[in-house]
């Protein structure tokens, strides 16, 4: 078959909330779930470290992260691109 082979590997889209470290991104990544018992759309967050081999995404970017093989302790995403460059302030 020469079909495109779906990617089973997850994707999330968030914000860059600190780029400190050599190679690592913090992305902060929003979900919008309806609570159990009182039905209300209440927005949660996920913090997840990323890998940025060049270190050109900087705090405020909105970014795609892909799930990798383990990097780190806790890095375990690697940035595939980026949606939305920050606004200058």
């Amino acid at each position: 078959m020469t079909e495109a082979k779906k990617s089973l590997k997850r994707t999330l889209i968030g914000k860059v909330v600190s780029d400190k470290r050599q190679k690592t991104v913090t992305v902060l990544v929003e979900r919008r779930v309806k609570h159990e018992l009182y039905g209300k759309i209440v927005a949660k967050t996920s913090k997840y470290h990323a890998h940025d081999e060049n270190g050109e995404y900087k705090l405020g970017d909105t970014i795609e992260i892909t799930e990798s093989r383990p990097i780190s302790k806790s890095k375990n995403w690697v940035v595939t691109r980026l949606v939305q460059k920050a606004a200058l302030v």
